[in-house]
């Protein structure tokens, strides 16, 4: 279970540093997206907090 857990990050990894070394501006774009995901999470939990405690 544990090397499958292994080849599986090292898969990944090996990906990431595909798709960036072939494709940098896509690679950004799909950083770019997913800060502005985490961003809007985290306002729409504060707004939700803000109103809770009001």
């Amino acid at each position: 279970m544990v090397q499958t857990k292994k080849i599986a990050l090292y898969v990944v990894v090996v990906f990431v540093l595909y798709t960036i070394i072939n494709s940098p501006a896509r690679a950004a774009d799909l950083v770019q997206v997913g800060f502005e995901g985490i961003s809007s999470a985290a306002q729409g939990v504060g707004e939700f907090m803000s109103e809770l405690v009001n």
